[in-house]
């Protein structure tokens, strides 16, 4: 068992250089990249619309200069 261990303790140790060596070719942005960030942002942005018309129209009620509407006493009936 402790062979074992040692075995993969070395394979590991040796592996993280190889994984750590980059070359060129890692350095561009693949196409499935890009089109995930689009996506992305595409939820944003749908996202992002409705959101700005609901603060609009709670803008629009908090300074509305009309008439405030009166909420009637209890009992009484709206006809």
């Amino acid at each position: 068992m402790k062979l074992i261990i040692t075995i993969l303790a070395v394979m590991m140790v040796e592996a993280t250089t190889v994984l750590a060596a980059g070359g060129e070719e890692t350095m561009e942005i693949s196409l499935l990249v890009i089109l995930l960030m689009g996506f992305g942002a595409l939820i944003v942005v749908f996202q992002l619309i409705p959101s700005l018309v609901l603060f609009y129209s709670m803008l629009k009620g908090l300074f509305d200069s009309t008439a405030k509407k009166t909420i009637p006493k209890a009992g009484t009936k709206i006809l």
